[in-house]
């Protein structure tokens, strides 16, 4: 299997990200113009990480997105259901917990972090609604969630430009630097098929969030949603 299809088969999910894992970080890099370390630095800001806090990086993969976590002295947990995105993390950062998980069945306990967190990985989830319901439970009373994913340029005419890059300009791309370029073919489809910033809201707010809010950024090209686990 060397793409996905977007019924989002888990097993085949896993298995494309596992064949991209060598090379993942520098080839979203390259397709994203060096925009994805600008996006994970405002996730970093809004998880707003403490000392001693428990945070739960889902989809985490290789850990580039745990890191400015672990960094403020919270106790990170990265998460992935594939195993070649945790091997290749472990390798290059060891003392981090890497956990393999399905975000639709967590395995941990109910109220356990005080923050999770999900970067371009919630699109890959077969049941989005079960994960968001799984990621309140194992929230503490409290705690928050911040959910970075790419969604819908708010402009009409960048819009159009940013749908004609992701199915003609990023495959050719993708070939060039990716160990896996149909891969990120069936990445691009699942960025054009994903919900709109207002309707992902709306799903928070079903899975039992309140205080959901979401802030877009490079023209709405990427959305971050946030939401809170009521005392």
């Amino acid at each position: 299997m060397t793409r996905a299809s977007l019924n989002k088969q888990p097993h085949e999910v896993a298995s494309m990200f596992d064949d991209v894992a060598e090379r993942y970080d520098l080839t979203n890099d390259v397709l994203s113009l060096g925009q994805d370390r600008v996006w994970r630095k405002e996730v970093a800001r809004a998880v707003d990480a403490r000392p001693a806090q428990k945070i739960l990086d889902l989809a985490a993969g290789t850990a580039t997105s745990s890191l400015p976590f672990a960094r403020t002295g919270a106790y990170v947990v990265p998460c992935d259901f594939s195993i070649g995105m945790l091997r290749v993390g472990k390798r290059n950062h060891s003392w981090l917990p890497f956990t393999a998980g399905d975000a639709t069945r967590l395995p941990f306990k109910d109220d356990t972090f005080d923050a999770v967190t999900i970067s371009f990985g919630l699109r890959n989830v077969q049941d989005t609604d079960a994960a968001l319901r799984e990621m309140y439970r194992v929230t503490r009373p409290g705690g928050r969630v911040v959910i970075c994913e790419f969604s819908h340029p708010t402009w009409a005419p960048f819009r159009t430009v940013y749908t004609e890059y992701l199915m003609r300009a990023l495959p050719p791309v993708a070939r060039a630097v990716s160990s896996n370029p149909d891969a990120y073919v069936y990445l691009a489809e699942s960025i054009r098929a994903w919900p709109d910033q207002p309707a992902l809201a709306e799903r928070l707010q079903k899975a039992g969030w309140s205080k959901v809010a979401w802030r877009n950024l490079t023209g709405g090209i990427v959305a971050l949603h946030r939401g809170v686990k009521e005392s």
